[in-house]
């Protein structure tokens, strides 16, 4: 592997998405990734949402991204058998204050071309779901829910079957410019050290695609943002059919905790949204259950505290601090042959085949 085509760094989501969109015969292209196999990251730890659209300012990588990669999910979706649902979701308000974000959300998604929404009165919430207690919703059919798990073996699979090779427990420690080329030194799982040289890198490395870019001269800095899960049991399946999330944040640094439901219609709450310090803490604490059962007691009057138990946790890569103003995705050449694709989080599992089709046109 002295000297190849394609290198990309990370085999989330997003780094095989990538793969499977440049993947061809006459190119050698390699994925690297530092865990045992593909996936294994923050793309495993995550609602596995669907999203619209709604949230994201006009005009942002994050609106459009996520309205193609929606429309390319759906059909990649359908043509290639992979698990996902068209669930439908209910922003839902329990106060005046809350009405009047959502109406702002509405105005919002329809800038970014989602055409689909609708407002709901209480009644029209009522019928819809009837275990839910809210005065007003903004409805998103097009909202669902998809195996990111069967999506990412699908990228993979089509990216190896025109010949890119995925090579795991391989960390890159250093990245040096040499002619009309990249020098990457990386080490494997066994402390052995190698370089090879690559035509143009693709730093898709999630939680360390800032380090990974500062190797190359790039400076950014990413927060990591924490997102625990809580599980619901005891509650009878069906008496919830959609996602239903809370009016969000001013700032959006997360969505709220929300009630998803899995492809087995098992129910679920969170992620909520904590900085930390940056290490990959997974571990969520007994005492999320109760935190999450009274956030989400006003609109879920069905649930008692026994229902909710401390289940996952992911990390976002964000490049929003907890003062800031929302962050777009960064997306970008910053220099010949060579993309950084930092702060990719929601909705990044959306916008990942639109993603791939954006780091295309820069390069080809």
């Amino acid at each position: 592997m002295e000297k190849i085509d394609v290198a990309i760094i990370g085999a989330g989501v997003i780094g095989l998405a990538i793969a499977a969109q440049l993947a061809r015969l006459d190119l050698n292209v390699f994925i690297l990734e530092k865990n045992d196999s593909h996936g294994g990251g923050i793309s495993s730890r995550n609602s596995e949402v669907i999203h619209a659209g709604i949230y994201y300012p006009e005009g942002s990588l994050k609106a459009g991204l996520c309205v193609e990669g929606r429309h390319l999910l759906y059909e990649i979706a359908a043509q290639k058998g992979i698990p996902h649902q068209k669930t439908g979701k209910l922003i839902v308000a329990t106060s005046p204050e809350e009405k009047d974000e959502i109406e702002k959300l509405e105005a919002t998604g329809r800038q970014n071309g989602v055409t689909s929404l609708s407002l709901l009165n209480r009644q029209q919430v009522a019928q819809m779901e009837p275990h839910i207690q809210a005065q007003a919703a903004l409805y998103s059919p097009d909202t669902g829910i998809i195996s990111s798990h069967h999506l990412m073996d699908h990228f993979l699979t089509q990216a190896q079957n025109n010949g890119a090779r995925l090579v795991c427990r391989t960390s890159v420690t250093g990245i040096e410019r040499e002619s009309n080329n990249w020098r990457i030194f990386a080490q494997n799982d066994t402390d052995a050290d190698f370089d090879f040289l690559s035509a143009i890198v693709i730093n898709a490395s999630g939680l360390y695609s800032d380090i990974i870019a500062g190797m190359m001269g790039s400076t950014y800095h990413l927060h990591y943002c924490k997102g625990d899960y809580c599980g619901i049991t005891g509650v009878k399946t069906g008496l919830v059919n959609r996602l239903v999330y809370p009016a969000p944040a001013k700032n959006h640094v997360g969505l709220g905790v929300h009630l998803t439901i899995d492809l087995n219609g098992r129910l679920k709450l969170g992620p909520d949204a904590t900085y930390i310090e940056r290490v990959e803490d997974y571990m969520v604490e007994p005492e999320k259950a109760s935190l999450f059962y009274e956030l989400a007691r006003n609109y879920f009057p069905f649930l008692k505290p026994e229902n909710v138990y401390p289940d996952m946790a992911g990390i976002r890569p964000k490049l929003q601090g907890p003062n800031d103003l929302v962050a777009d995705f960064i997306i970008r050449q910053d220099a010949p042959g060579f993309v950084n694709l930092v702060g990719i989080e929601s909705p990044g599992l959306t916008a990942s085949p639109a993603i791939a089709r954006f780091v295309k046109r820069l390069l080809f």
